[in-house]
């Protein structure tokens, strides 16, 4: 019975924080600074540069690759020998 009680409770609690959550985001955002638009449209993104960190991920992801590719050939060879 505890644990019927203890469920009951986890509901109610990440039901009230999600309707907490859901009511911070119903206001409207605060305006934009007295700057804003003067020198034109901004390209998307903002200008941030995106060829470095698409290369970082690249590099993350076939050094990743490498890794679970020898991970699994030297589990077989130790599953055979």
């Amino acid at each position: 019975m505890k644990k019927v009680y203890k469920n009951i409770l986890i509901v109610v609690i990440v039901s009230l924080l999600s309707f907490s959550a859901w009511e911070a985001m119903a206001f409207d955002p605060p305006p934009p600074p007295g700057g804003h638009g003067e020198t034109g449209d901004q390209p998307a993104g903002g200008g941030a540069p995106l060829s470095g960190g698409i290369g970082f991920l690249i590099a993350l992801a076939a050094a990743y690759g490498t890794y679970r590719f020898r991970k699994s050939t030297s589990e077989e060879k130790e599953s055979v020998g």
